[in-house]
């Protein structure tokens, strides 16, 4: 199981590019009717240097930087005793067609409720653009059952 001493230690870290087409497949996929996240002009017309980022779409682009099953024996947890409790964002600034976006994922805090039947694992990831810039903060939890 993981615990306190672990805190700190970096769990995944890569880049990723941001493409157009993957960018209108998620905004598809999801049901966004915005066509400032499918059509260049529209973006550009409201003030966008192109197509926008769409929120959520960080949390798809981030684990493609990490290999959730390296993660787990790391961490020593059973993939068939977890449940991702929870995701959050921070956003900083906007990400762009075009960007390359970098991850960097640490274990931030480890827990126990219920008399130790229930670990949370709290994992916190800092995306930065190529230019150095603050994009996101993005937070998950998953919970294993003990026990």
């Amino acid at each position: 199981m993981a615990d306190k001493s672990m805190i700190g230690r970096v769990l995944s870290h890569g880049t990723v590019d941001v493409e157009k087409g993957r960018l209108r497949f998620f905004a598809k996929a999801i049901g966004e009717t915005d066509a400032v996240y499918t059509d260049e002009s529209v973006a550009r017309d409201a003030g966008h240097p192109g197509l926008p980022v769409p929120p959520t779409f960080l949390f798809c682009m981030n684990s493609e930087t990490s290999d959730l099953v390296a993660t787990l024996k790391f961490l020593d947890m059973d993939l068939a005793r977890i449940l991702h409790a929870e995701q959050a964002f921070t956003y900083h600034r906007m990400a762009y067609a075009g960007d390359t976006l970098s991850f960097e994922t640490k274990l931030a805090d480890v827990y126990e409720k219920k008399g130790g039947a229930l670990q949370f694992v709290v994992q916190e990831t800092r995306v930065t653009s190529q230019k150095g810039e603050h994009i996101a903060d993005l937070r998950g939890v998953i919970v294993q059952r003990n026990g």
